[in-house]
C-alpha cells in the first residue's frame, strides 16, 4: 500500500495521503494501533526498498524492524514538511546504508529471492520473466554498483542525492551508475 501515489502533480492531496497524516498525527500523540496501521500500510514497501539495497532477504526483514523502531523512536521529530512517506523512505534508505558501513561486510553477487514474487506479480503478468530477471541481475551486482543503481534508477534519487547520502565524489556516483547500467545490460543479453 505504501506505493500509492500520495500527491497529484498539483500538490493535492489524495485521501491516501490525509489518511496517511491522520495516523501519523494519532501515532505522533503516542497512539499504538496508529502506528501498527503506519506499519501495515507502509511495510511491504520498506521491505522492497531494503531487499533492493541490501540483496539479502534475510537482512532485508530485519533492516525493516529497525525501520520501524526508528520510525518510532524518530515520530516526534516529524514535522511534515514532506510527505511521510518520503521521510520514511529517506529514512530507511540511511538505515541500510548506515548497517552496511557498521557491518563491513560486502553482499554475495548473486541472491536467489523467493520474496521477489512478493511485490513483482502485475509486471511479471505484463513481461513474463523480465522482472526477476531484472530484479537478479541488479542482485549480482557488486555492493557499491547495485547501491547507487537502486538509489538512482529504482529509487529515483538525482546523483547529487546519491554522493551526499553515500559520501563519495559525485563523479564517482556517474561512473559507479554507469558501471552498473553496462553489467545490468549485459546480464540481461
Amino acid at each position: 500500500m505504501g506505493a500509492i501515489p500520495l500527491r497529484s502533480h498539483d500538490g493535492v492531496t489524495s485521501p491516501a495521503a490525509d489518511v496517511t497524516s491522520a495516523l501519523v498525527k494519532r501515532a505522533k500523540d503516542g497512539d499504538t494501533d496508529a502506528f501498527e496501521a503506519l506499519y501495515r500500510r507502509t511495510s511491504d514497501r520498506v521491505y522492497a526498498v531494503c531487499l533492493r539495497m541490501s540483496g539479502d532477504s534475510d537482512r532485508a526483514t530485519e533492516l525493516v524492524q529497525d525501520v520501524f523502531v526508528r520510525v518510532w523512536e524518530k515520530l516526534p521529530t516529524f514535522r511534515g514538511d514532506s510527505l511521510f512517506t518520503t521521510w520514511l523512505h529517506r529514512l530507511t534508505v540511511n538505515l541500510v546504508l548506515q548497517d552496511r558501513r557498521s557491518r563491513g561486510r560486502r553482499a554475495s553477487r548473486e541472491v536467489g529471492s523467493p520474496d521477489l514474487d512478493r511485490y513483482g506479480r502485475t509486471a511479471r503478468r505484463a513481461m513474463p520473466g523480465t522482472r526477476v530477471d531484472l530484479e537478479r541481475a541488479i542482485a549480482a551486482l557488486p555492493d557499491k554498483a547495485r547501491r547507487v543503481l537502486v538509489l538512482r534508477d529504482v529509487e529515483g534519487y538525482k546523483y547529487h542525492e546519491i554522493a551526499q547520502i553515500t559520501g563519495v565524489s559525485l563523479g564517482t556516483v556517474k561512473a559507479q551508475i554507469h558501471r552498473a547500467r553496462g553489467l545490468v545490460k549485459e546480464a540481461l543479453q
